[in-house]
């Protein structure tokens, strides 16, 4: 080190010289003063706080943890931290406000502010001191939508400052920040060092699961995960969808297979404990089959507003990357029916596949339907248009698929009914009704649901408030058969049309 001396010049920090009445000492490249160097020593020893922010001594975070923890130094204590998805935020919101009390601003709880979003907030970070430290500041808060109309206030970050029995602890809330999209919730707790702070620690996070597992504000709803834009396999948010009800007399199915149904479904719910007490497993599989059209997901639909305390999740082929988080959610959120719908687009048979990636879905589903049997009360329900396509270890294997259940076209009775159901407030006379079944012999439901809404439309062009006129059916029927051609009337499920 070179030898310290007085000269003359000017301080590179505050730029005046001598002549304003200090002195200068001379390092190698520069000139500091007497005064700037008696600044630097108090910034030094107030732990990089300038001296006109030292009297807000509460300004930053690692100031109230310092107060809150003296005289024991937060830096000699210790950390414990636990990751959650995204997707339960609410539920964890929930969990911490049951667990740690009242927030109350600022005696035992503060929001957080860094000045670069993107670093990832931790204890260590909230005690580190000087110019980037973190400060208290207002808590931000965003909603979420847990269905039925309601919303969860859900804190993005924050800091509680407690006591347990005299032991004092923190617990940082912080929710990670992926390239400008909301990540994982991090729960990190500070605390003493030794057998007491562990056991403290372990009480918070067994708190925590316990009331996630058991108090979820989406436990009875019908449920998917968000899409990302760019595949990650990573779901941020829980999308609740509001489905109309169905009722029993709205299932137009021959009653064999509706009672199939319900014995599968409904019954064995009933028997759950029953059957758990004789030591057998309490999840099923049922494969939805038949046509298109032909009431598979409106059967779903009764039967999810049939099995009360249930949570319903719906996967699509879209979501098939998200089975993990999925399962999860039905081990969580049990009992659960878990939908797949289109099931041959996930599980084709292996003579079909043509990538590895295919490969590997099938194999997730057949593993995650394994691992799920000994100890969940999980309905699968799978549906497709073509079982002839799906994978044999899927389709044909006792204790994945249970029972197949094939949805016919409807018979001349049934399409008498569906177009009674579907005619709503129109007003059809029995003879036109027995016509509308007749020459719709092979048409699926969905054909006539949609026959009976272009019905509809047709009859409010002729300005008839009446009855509903032979005229306006034809209208109707030519077109949906004719006028679109063949491939119109194959898309709406309709075979060959019948002669008048």
């Amino acid at each position: 080190m070179n030898e310290l001396r007085i000269t003359a010049g000017r301080c590179a920090f505050c730029h005046r010289t001598e002549g304003d009445g200090l002195s200068l000492l001379a390092g190698e490249a520069a000139y500091i003063c007497n005064e700037c160097v008696e600044r630097c020593n108090v910034l030094l020893r107030a732990g990089g706080v300038p001296p006109e922010e030292q009297a807000n001594s509460d300004k930053y975070l690692f100031q109230r943890l310092t107060q809150h923890f003296a005289p024991q130094r937060p830096q000699e204590l210790v950390t414990a931290s636990r990751t959650y998805p995204l997707r339960q935020q609410a539920d964890l919101q929930q969990a911490l406000d049951a667990l740690l009390g009242e927030r109350r601003i600022p005696d035992n709880f503060v929001g957080m502010h860094q000045e670069y979003s993107h670093q990832a907030l931790s204890i260590a970070r909230l005690l580190e001191a000087g110019r980037s430290a973190v400060s208290a500041a207002p808590a931000q808060f965003e909603d979420v939508d847990i269905g039925a109309g309601e919303t969860v206030r859900c804190l993005k970050n924050g800091l509680w400052l407690l006591d347990h029995a005299g032991a004092r602890y923190a617990v940082m809330l912080a929710q990670k920040s992926e390239y400008g999209q909301g990540g994982d919730l991090v729960v990190e707790i500070l605390f003493a060092p030794g057998d007491n702070g562990v056991a403290l620690a372990s009480q918070v996070f067994d708190g925590l699961e316990l009331k996630l597992s058991r108090g979820s504000c989406y436990r009875g709803r019908v449920l998917s995960l968000e899409q990302q834009d760019a595949y990650s396999g990573h779901a941020p948010r829980i999308q609740v969808h509001e489905l109309d009800g169905v009722a029993r007399e709205a299932v137009i199915l021959p009653e064999s297979v509706l009672r199939t149904v319900e014995r599968n479904v409904l019954q064995f719910a009933e028997q759950r404990a029953a059957l758990r007490e004789m030591g057998l497993s309490t999840q099923k599989g049922l494969l939805f089959h038949g046509a298109p059209g032909t009431g598979k997901t409106h059967c779903i639909r009764y039967l999810a507003s049939r099995l009360p305390g249930h949570t319903t999740l719906l996967i699509t082929a879209e979501g098939a990357g998200l089975l993990p988080q999925y399962m999860a959610l039905a081990r969580l959120l049990q009992p659960a029916l878990v939908v797949i719908e289109d099931a041959d687009l996930l599980a084709r048979a292996r003579t079909e596949r043509q990538s590895a990636c295919d490969e590997a879905m099938l194999n997730r589903l057949l593993n995650e339907m394994d691992g799920l049997r000994e100890r969940a009360d999980v309905f699968f329900i799978l549906t497709t248009n073509r079982a002839e396509t799906l994978e044999p270890a899927l389709a044909s294997r006792p204790g994945r698929i249970d029972q197949a259940i094939e949805f016919p076209l409807p018979d001349q009775s049934l399409r008498e009914r569906l177009v009674r159901l579907y005619a709503k407030t129109l007003t059809l006379s029995d003879t036109l009704v027995m016509d509308l079944a007749r020459r719709t012999e092979g048409a699926s439901p969905a054909f006539i649901k949609e026959l009976l809404r272009r019905v509809a439309q047709h009859h409010l062009d002729a300005g008839n408030p009446g009855e509903v006129t032979p005229s306006v059916v034809e209208a109707a029927l030519h077109e949906m058969l004719f006028s679109g051609g063949t491939l119109n009337a194959h898309l709406l499920g309709a075979a060959a049309p019948q002669q008048s």
